[in-house]
């Protein structure tokens, strides 16, 4: 078959491999112009979270360095290698598509649960610092606890992804799966004990359930029991502040047979008498540490270091409740490392500190709108309050606002277990994003 006029005796077959290799051209260079006008649909990557993320890490790194610097602390080599590895996780993670987890989702759980049944005192590799058992020794020392958020977060998560969720009374199968499931993760820690740690699953369990559409009744019945639960607990701290008193009588009589009659505290709420001397330490520090020597030194100096911060703060590396040792050491390069960078960069400093964190979880929040799944928001949902209620109890105690829990501040405490978990964490939002419209 010839086309055109009979003198240009073109073949009906050339024709037809001329204008397939046109159409190849044409769609190479559509391709490419698309790709240098939005580069972001062709990589798929989201760059918000890993600039704070990075952004606090360096800040970290820094400033656990200068809580160390009057003593010649090393913990900074160690948080840049932890750092380091983490980077690698987090690429490896965010290159995943998350939907391997949900397939995968009963045995990450489990091995988060095996991982905190090890802590037990009847484990042979259990590691005891300082009356708690929260740490495993496999040749390094690795805290469970990290790895049982993760698991929990992506095993709820599977249950609502894969649930129909309705009223109350529809949903009390899928509700006792999720109640089972965060249940026995948050007594383990609180068994360990870790009431810090312990705290955050409800909050991060709820958000889960409101984005799931559950019904306002179940909310509203959760909210009245926690506030019995309230109750219950404000009265046991009554009580023991009243023990404290009657122990502080019996001391200033000088009569033996009266302080052996005071004795000790008796509960039967499963809560030690140092976390109970944490919360009396923000409700009534004069109670339970008149002197200030005591119970309620850590946050004292930790508002002290924020407080003498002013403005723009000391100076880097010229902070003076870490240096000279007001501020303990064991202390200032991880729970309290807010107290000193508001220190030395004074609240321009702690400003630009609080807008990264809400940056990363106001993206995380979008990115969760973005998700074409219900796995994928449930994650990313997650992720962000996680980070959310460790970033608002961890400065909050620094600053006075919230008992003190020993939750650390993420990318910005010193941690090897803890830092991993955060990258890890970052990961899957970010394989939310790139992974946001491969779904089925």
């Amino acid at each position: 078959m010839i086309l055109g006029n009979p003198e240009n005796r073109i073949p009906y077959s050339s024709f037809l491999i001329l204008n397939s290799q046109v159409s190849v051209y044409r769609r190479i260079f559509n391709k490419q112009y698309q790709n240098l006008m939005y580069p972001g649909e062709r990589l798929r990557l989201d760059i918000l979270n890993p600039l704070c993320m990075f952004l606090l890490c360096a800040l970290g790194l820094l400033f656990v360095y200068s809580a160390q610097i009057s003593y010649g602390g090393d913990h900074w080599k160690r948080q840049l290698f932890f750092i380091v590895a983490g980077t690698g996780i987090y690429s490896l993670i965010s290159a995943l598509n998350y939907k391997i987890f949900l397939q995968y989702a009963h045995f990450i759980y489990i091995v988060g649960i095996v991982g905190l049944v090890l802590t037990m005192p009847f484990s042979p590799i259990s590691v005891d610092q300082m009356g708690a058992r929260r740490w495993i020794d496999l040749g390094i020392t690795i805290q469970p606890t990290e790895g049982a958020k993760i698991g929990t977060l992506i095993m709820v998560a599977s249950i609502l992804a894969r649930s129909e969720i309705g009223t109350v009374g529809d949903s009390l199968l899928v509700l006792a799966k999720v109640v089972a499931v965060f249940l026995l993760p948050m007594l383990l820690i609180f068994l360990q004990p870790d009431l810090g740690s312990s705290l955050v699953f409800p909050p991060m369990i709820f958000a889960l359930l409101y984005v799931s559409r559950l019904s306002e009744k179940f909310f509203l019945s959760a909210f009245a029991a926690f506030a019995i639960a309230l109750a219950v607990l404000g009265a046991d701290i009554y009580g023991y502040s009243q023990h404290l008193e009657a122990q502080r009588t019996a001391k200033r009589s000088g009569s033996t047979e009266e302080q052996r009659m005071v004795g000790d505290y008796q509960s039967l709420l499963p809560i030690h008498n140092y976390q109970r001397n944490r919360i009396l330490t923000f409700v009534a520090p004069d109670l339970v540490d008149p002197s200030g020597t005591g119970a309620s030194w850590n946050a004292n100096q930790a508002k002290i270091s924020a407080a003498t911060g002013g403005l723009s703060g000391k100076g880097l590396f010229k902070g003076t409740q870490a240096q000279l040792g007001y501020l303990p050491q064991a202390v200032a390069h991880n729970d309290f490392i807010f107290s000193v960078i508001a220190e030395e960069t004074g609240f321009l400093g702690s400003a630009f500190i609080v807008g990264l964190f809400c940056l990363m979880v106001a993206n995380g929040i979008r990115i969760a709108g973005l998700a074409r799944d219900r796995f994928g928001m449930q994650l990313a949902i997650g992720v962000s309050v996680l980070f959310l209620v460790h970033f608002f109890i961890n400065i909050g105690m620094t600053i006075g606002i919230t008992p003190i829990t020993g939750l650390p501040l993420p990318f910005l405490s010193y941690g090897g277990s803890f830092v991993l978990s955060c990258f890890i964490l970052q990961g899957l939002v970010q394989s939310v994003y790139r992974y946001r419209k491969d779904f089925s």
